[in-house]
């Protein structure tokens, strides 16, 4: 098994989880009932892009009030806040790491719902929560999360679809459009080109993509090494704007909605200013390198196709600087932290 045949498995493993993952969530959403008004979750690296992506999911389409939990203040400073109304989810790839277990701990201590989003249903977390939804996505054997990710994702969206009491018809769509991102990987050539020189790069995406954009930025890290960062393109403007100089890589999620005229007239600004842009998105008239934002999907669903694109444009790009992409270097699959 490698990264490069785990991100084209993911077709068929959202598909396999789309299969049986309504039911799973109906119930799960049974089982907590309506004793609490917000949720707070608790997560790291990849997965805390997920919980970011069910900030803005569950915020939207649910209107619930959600918030990440400051795993510190539950392991090493051992100064809990109150969780009083609170849903508490866990969102872990592994289930182990110890201060997101202490989080549920505490949530349970205090008498809260708590819920696991893991890849492993025998794990500390899932057999600590009242409610787990695993992942099905199948081992994982990369360091680089991949499918994991995306599952996470799809598990956020069947939650809301849940909630919500209505199937979407659009959730159907996921699997296809994941595969006709990955018929297209040969069209981050030229983007991964214009990176192979550089050793910095900006990452910006907004609303549902803001998540896109921090695990984008995370992947280029672990796995080229490029010291990226991501930013809201909104926090962007608020003076992180005077990084932009001739040459800086400014990479961007753009789909269709609300938010794409703003990101557009900033993209041609930094255009202007010389950065070297490349922008996932469907809109064709935008400055830079274009990667196909395909499928068809509304915005709240983008974010899986569209970091399927940027896992693409990671891989290429390993491989240009002569990296080992199923390898990266100081890094293990499971990371514990306290």
């Amino acid at each position: 098994m490698s990264l490069w045949s785990e991100i084209h498995e993911q077709p068929e493993v959202l598909a396999n989880l789309l299969a049986a993952g309504r039911s799973k969530a109906a119930s799960a959403v049974l089982a907590l009932g309506h004793d609490w008004s917000h949720i707070v979750i608790a997560a790291r690296g990849t997965s805390d892009n997920a919980a970011r992506y069910a900030s803005y999911v569950w915020g939207s389409r649910n209107k619930f009030t959600v918030g990440l939990a400051t795993p510190s203040l539950y392991g090493p400073y051992r100064t809990p806040p109150k969780l009083d109304d609170a849903l508490v989810v866990g969102i872990s790839q592994s289930g182990q790491s110890p201060d997101l277990v202490e989080v549920l701990k505490e949530a349970k201590r205090q008498g809260r719902p708590t819920m696991a989003i893991t890849n492993h249903g025998d794990s500390p977390m899932a057999e600590l929560a009242d409610v787990t939804m695993t992942l099905e996505a199948g081992e994982e054997f990369a360091v680089a999360a991949t499918k994991t990710y995306t599952t996470q994702l799809l598990v956020v969206a069947l939650l809301s679809e849940a909630w919500s009491g209505a199937e979407d018809p659009d959730l159907d769509r996921v699997p296809t459009a994941v595969q006709e991102t990955l018929d297209r990987a040969g069209e981050v050539e030229p983007a991964a080109k214009a990176l192979v020189a550089a050793e910095r790069a900006v990452v910006l995406g907004r609303g549902f993509n803001l998540a896109t954009a921090f695990e984008w930025a995370l992947k280029l890290q672990e796995l080229t090494y490029l010291l990226a960062h991501p930013f809201s393109t909104a926090d962007f403007r608020h003076g992180p704007l005077a990084l932009v100089e001739s040459g800086l890589p400014v990479l961007a999620i753009c789909p269709q909605g609300p938010l794409l005229h703003e990101q557009r007239e900033l993209l041609v600004e930094v255009s202007g200013k010389g950065a070297e842009v490349i922008v996932i998105s469907s809109e064709k008239d935008l400055p830079g390198h274009r990667l196909p934002l395909v499928g068809g999907l509304p915005e709240w669903l983008s974010p899986l196709p569209a970091i399927v694109m940027g896992q693409l444009l990671c891989h290429r790009e390993t491989e240009l600087r002569s990296l080992d992409p199923d390898h990266p270097r100081g890094l293990k699959k499971v990371t514990l932290t306290q």
